[in-house]
């Protein structure tokens, strides 16, 4: 009988130390995800899909500050891509293109609000709408975006 007991506090301290140190683990891991999203960590671009049998759609969206808008669309070489960007206030925010390969697409300004030209690769191209300035303000953007 006096086993039994040895067992039972025994099997008690294993327990307890098993539940310390999950939660111990628990914790740093909170500790460690914070500390990611407070070095703000890239999220990945919403990816811009057309419904079948469109060529073209449109995004709203809003810019904070310094914050960016980042997307991504699947095109083929040749095909013609047209970017118009419309937003409240007036030229309060524009986009950047990138190619698949990560170069500019030529455009003529870091800050722009229409594009339409032959896409000269195949792959993803990528999107970002910003605010022009990096001070305190929002910009609220509607942007069509046409393949064909």
């Amino acid at each position: 009988m006096n086993t039994d007991r040895h067992r039972s506090k025994g099997g008690f301290s294993y327990l307890c130390k098993s539940v310390s140190i999950c939660g111990l683990v628990f914790l740093v891991a909170a500790i460690v995800t914070s500390v990611a999203a407070q070095r703000g960590g890239k999220a990945e671009p919403n990816r811009i899909e057309f419904k079948r049998g469109a060529t073209s759609t449109t995004i709203n969206g809003v810019v904070h500050g310094d914050e960016e808008a980042e997307y991504v669309l699947s095109a083929r070489q040749g095909q013609r891509l047209t970017l118009k960007l419309t937003n409240v206030p007036a030229k309060s925010s524009c986009f950047d293109l990138k190619g698949p390969d990560g170069v500019d697409v030529g455009l003529e300004y870091d800050c722009n609000w229409n594009y339409s030209k032959a896409l000269p690769a195949t792959g993803d191209y990528f999107l970002v709408v910003s605010r022009p300035s990096q001070s305190k303000g929002t910009s609220r953007y509607k942007m069509t975006i046409t393949i064909r």
